[in-house]
């Protein structure tokens, strides 16, 4: 069983709560496995837009707005919902929001038409945004040096989430449909709100603060933390990027080579073996800093799509297409982690008692950038198929790429001590 021991208060200064002491760790697996239930739901779709473009007699551009609706869900939730975990008890707020998104996820599945599962997608994405009141919990139970490992230990369940979801969805929909894949995630999610509620404790705000004065934090977060706006603008380009290949894979798949949703879910098991790289990033993060791994991460982004574009480009066997796509999408997977981690690392060793609200600012971005990857994925696959899919990753990745080139360097960055704290944290609270 679960348990963490009982926290004691420090004594406030200068009218601010000061942080709660942790005497004992909360299991962070744990924390991991309710981020992979929780951000699941994202991704069911991605590898079912084929079967649901024939559901609702539609083209495959048209049903890839699925996937674009369910981002903008999410980050509508980043945005609105996630300040909450700085405002209220966050048990109780998690354990209502598996519960929002088990409603949710019934809705897609009875969806009549295409308009309604996207606007059922929408609500589906806004409360699955509970996973990002659970990430900002990891880092508060250890010390700052511990922080980037904490992060890449849950970071690794969420991430296992986002790509086993497609094999799950992909290989239940060749079963039972894929109304079938959104009815048994309901069940799931159903059940792990009582899980939630019985191994977690009451975790209380840490500061007296009102939801208005929350949100309008964020905009003081933004303006006063360079290293913020820095992390948000590389977080976003480079999702959007990774959004791409996952948008379109069931498409090229199809179109390529005739192969089903089944098919295309079980990439998910293979970049799984990239998602295990996070707890590595963490420590690299902890010991060489945050902007070292951000580096390796983008060259090893860069070259996943050097070979997933050229790999097309060749006359091989079936088999070997097929096997450096699986290459591929483990470098693709590695990459993305890598930059993910690090650029979480950094954000959390802002201000730790505003952990929530620089978690929306950074995933309500972050998140925008993979609908505007997906939108733009879905239309350059219509125009120009696979080339037009790997240029506009590769173009992300260059805009990234130019934006870590110019950011802050060295001591100002706080990567690996986290003791850094810009000016204007004072005033996050009103």
């Amino acid at each position: 069983m679960l348990r963490t021991d009982t926290q004691s208060e420090t004594p406030t200064t200068n009218g601010r709560e000061a942080l709660p002491q942790t005497t004992h760790r909360t299991p962070l697996p744990f924390l991991g496995l309710a981020c992979a239930v929780g951000v699941s739901s994202l991704y069911y779709n991605q590898p079912l837009l084929l079967e649901m473009s024939h559901t609702f007699s539609t083209t495959v551009g048209k049903a890839g707005f699925v996937a674009v609706a369910t981002q903008v869900g999410y980050a509508c939730g980043l945005l609105f919902c996630v300040p909450l975990g700085d405002v209220l008890e966050k048990r109780t707020l998690i354990v209502r929001m598996f519960a929002a998104v088990t409603i949710a996820l019934l809705l897609v599945a009875a969806a009549p038409s295409l308009v309604f599962l996207i606007v059922a997608s929408v609500l589906m994405g806004a409360f699955a945004s509970v996973t990002h009141i659970i990430l900002p919990i990891a880092p508060d139970l250890v010390g700052d040096a511990d922080r980037g490992r904490a992060i890449g230990i849950v970071m690794t369940g969420l991430l296992l989430g986002i790509l086993l979801a497609r094999t799950f969805a992909g290989w239940v929909s060749h079963l039972g449909g894929w109304r079938s894949v959104f009815v048994i995630a309901a069940v799931i999610n159903a059940a792990f709100a009582p899980l939630f509620w019985r191994f977690m404790p009451k975790l209380p705000p840490k500061h007296n603060l009102g939801y208005g004065a929350a949100m309008r934090s964020l905009w003081t977060l933004f303006q006063t933390q360079p290293l913020l706006r820095e992390s948000c603008a590389m977080g976003a380009l480079i999702f959007a990027s990774f959004s791409c290949f996952w948008t379109t894979l069931a498409f090229l798949l199809y179109s390529h080579y005739g192969l089903g949703p089944g098919i295309a879910g079980s990439f998910g098991l293979v970049g799984a073996a990239g998602a295990l790289v996070a707890p590595i990033a963490g420590r690299l993060s902890d010991k060489r800093g945050a902007r070292w791994v951000l580096s390796i991460g983008m060259s090893i982004l860069a070259s996943s799509y050097v070979l997933l574009w050229t790999e097309e480009k060749v006359a091989i066997p079936f088999a070997l297409h097929i096997a450096a796509l699986a290459a591929g999408v483990i470098v693709l997977d590695v990459g993305a982690q890598m930059i993910q981690v690090a650029n979480q690392t950094r954000i959390f060793g802002l201000d730790p008692s505003a952990r929530s609200r620089l978690n929306t600012v950074y995933m309500t971005v972050y998140f925008t950038g993979a609908a505007v990857g997906s939108a733009l994925a879905s239309i350059a696959w219509v125009h120009w198929q696979w080339n037009g899919v790997c240029g506009l990753a590769m173009v992300f990745i260059a805009l990234a790429t130019i934006r870590h080139i110019t950011g802050q360097r060295g001591g100002a960055e706080g990567d690996r001590s986290g003791e850094q704290r810009h000016t204007g944290n004072a005033c996050l609270e009103t």
